[in-house]
């Protein structure tokens, strides 16, 4: 398969394929040439994307904090949740340390984050 290899073939690619993306819906046949195009194109800018804008894994801090949002609580019901001081909660969110196995387990559970997030994996 071909292969886009500069920022400007990118984008020449990423401008054809919004000419096809209203030629092409769910009820196209899959052997019609612009649903060929566009997946033949799609996976070329998937290609490129992954190399060149790689999406880095979230910071621990970063899920915690959006969690914490989406969750309604503010950093004193969140050291209440997982059973911690909040000066504990206030140390990890600015670097000085790391949860304990035992900690990241509970923000594992209780928060529902990513135990690979928790971890570091």
């Amino acid at each position: 398969m071909a292969r886009i290899t500069s920022k400007v073939a990118y984008e020449a690619t990423m401008e054809r394929i919004e000419e096809l993306l209203p030629l092409v819906d769910d009820n196209t046949p899959p052997t019609n040439k612009n649903a060929v195009e566009l997946d033949l194109l799609s996976a070329m800018v998937e290609e490129y994307e992954d190399e060149h804008f790689p999406i880095e894994q979230p910071s621990l801090v970063s899920v915690m904090k959006l969690r914490m949002y989406e969750m309604g609580l503010n950093q004193a019901k969140l050291a209440e949740l997982l059973g911690v001081s909040s000066s504990r909660i206030s140390d990890i969110f600015n670097g000085r340390c790391e949860p304990t196995l035992q900690l990241a387990r509970e923000i594992s559970r209780k928060m529902n984050v990513d135990a690979h997030i928790v971890l570091g994996v």
